[in-house]
């Protein structure tokens, strides 16, 4: 089954085709941990974990790195200022690796709830500093680096002699040259673009650590390049994150191991792209981010209601991990909605029995999921053949059409698969708030089956109009009867 994949560097769909078959390693750029997980986070979570379930489903054996960010991120992403970390434990009077813990945790717990599966490896930057110290000395001795005030920068324009600075992003040096101002406190750079591979800590600078150049910490940009290639190797299959990191962290990312190891190291570069908010970027630097606990909860000014993790989940999957995605109340609703379509389809299906023979072609609507997945993750286009699915399942539930052994058997085959493996959708109303209800539900329907059998047909519309009133939909059926929260 061949998987085509589209390579931000190539910028076309490539065959995916790994280094060392059937293990394939993947490195994406996890979350820097100051702050809670927002729903900017959550996109590149499940692009992500959508490629490593649908990976493991083909039967690679896949090593998936997700570093944490906790030292080294410095205010816009820049060179200076101060650590993004350092500057929430000063504020808080906490330590550090306090704060770094505590987001840690709530982000894990938001990506538990998301049914994000944890990654192979999940290593943080602050642990690794011996590595970093190890590169940059690599880079020194290459050429391609110097030092300052016992600061360590990256010669750009050098390495653009004998290289390529801005083969992923397409940015031309000679431009970035002359719309690159001159900022306060750069002085001891060569060239404004430069970056740090290692920042000699200020007084106040809490995060620091010792090393034959000064005392301080690694730059933001120098973690990835380490950690993927101790782990991963030197050359690994794939490399991911959001496409705002293209430039300059990916950017910077190439250029650093190639002056260190003399090649690259990654051969498919994949980036989800953005959520916004009436089209522009939703993250924690604009302050237009809702927090994925203000979702859970409802708690948000901008929410008009309380969205489920699988919801959330859904609305993501609903567009190709390429494509913008605009967050709107009216958004999330319809994705409520065609979430609830699936899990109800998928209850009917489970008491279907096979009954004469289906005119539809089951065997087209799999080859068609797989065909979706395969053209580069379009989980958007598996979402509307599995919703053709739905509409065979409702139509042999209805009893308007019949459906054989093998057919009931490949369509559960197909639910199982695309929907909850691949797509990592989880019921949510089977959980135990639901069976209570379900509990009082049955407690009424009995109520209203016993009033029927006595004719009291008032007593069993009331009953049944009171159940609607508090948002329970009761649909009586020849064998029984259905119930769903409007």
């Amino acid at each position: 089954m061949e998987l085509y994949l589209y390579n931000t560097l190539s910028r076309k769909k490539e065959l995916f085709e790994p280094i060392n078959p059937p293990f394939a390693g993947m490195y994406v750029c996890g979350p820097t941990v100051y702050g809670d997980a927002h729903l900017g986070h959550a996109r590149p979570a499940i692009t992500f974990d959508l490629l490593f379930r649908y990976l493991q489903h083909l039967g690679y054996k896949v090593r998936y790195v997700r570093n944490i960010t906790d030292v080294g991120h410095l205010e816009n992403d820049a060179d200076e200022g101060e650590d993004k970390i350092a500057k929430k434990a000063r504020l808080e009077r906490l330590e550090p690796m306090e704060v770094v813990q505590y987001f840690t945790n709530r982000y894990h717990d938001c990506m538990k709830k998301l049914n994000v599966l944890p990654p192979s490896i999940e290593p943080h930057a602050s642990g690794h500093i011996i590595e970093q110290q190890e590169m940059v000395q690599q880079i020194l001795d290459n050429g391609y680096a110097y030092e300052s005030n016992g600061s360590i920068y990256f010669d750009v324009e050098k390495y653009n002699k004998q290289h390529t600075y801005g083969i992923l992003s397409g940015r031309v040096l000679d431009d970035l040259m002359a719309n690159t101002r001159q900022l306060e406190g750069q002085d001891e750079k060569r060239n404004p673009f430069d970056f740090a591979l290692w920042k000699k800590a200020s007084p106040y600078h809490i995060m620091r650590w010792p090393s034959k150049w000064s005392d301080g910490f690694p730059g933001w940009h120098l973690e990835c390049s380490v950690m993927s290639s101790k782990y991963l190797g030197e050359k690994f299959d794939i490399h991911g994150g959001g496409m705002d990191l293209v430039f300059p962290h990916h950017e910077c990312e190439i250029a650093q191991t190639v002056a260190a190891h003399g090649h690259h190291s990654v051969k498919y570069w994949l980036h989800n792209n953005m959520i916004t908010i009436n089209g522009q970027k939703m993250g924690k630097s604009l302050g237009n981010f809702i927090t994925l606990d203000e979702f859970f909860e409802g708690s948000h000014k901008l929410l008009e209601q309380a969205y489920s993790p699988m919801t959330i989940r859904f609305f993501i999957l609903q567009a190709h991990y390429r494509s913008t995605v605009d967050f709107s109340n009216e958004a999330l609703v319809a994705a409520s909605k065609g979430l609830q379509r699936l899990m109800e389809a998928n209850k009917a299906l489970q008491t279907l029995k096979a009954s004469g023979n289906n005119s539809n072609d089951i065997d087209s609507i799999e080859k068609n999921c797989y065909a979706a997945m395969n053209d580069d993750l379009n989980s958007a286009l598996l979402i509307a053949h599995l919703m053709e699915a739905v509409r065979i399942i409702n139509a042999v539930y209805d009893g308007k059409e019949g459906i054989s052994e093998l057919q009931l058997n490949k369509l559960k085959n197909i639910f199982k698969i695309f929907v909850f493996d691949i797509l990592g959708l989880t019921d949510e109303s089977s959980n135990n708030h639901s069976e209570i209800i379900g509990s009082l539900v049955d407690m009424v329907q009995q109520m209203r089956m016993k009033a029927k059998a006595e004719k009291d047909y008032q007593t069993s519309d009331n009953l049944r109009n009171k159940l609607g009133e508090i948002g329970i939909e009761i649909k009586d059926r020849k064998d029984g009867y259905d119930w769903k929260l409007k």
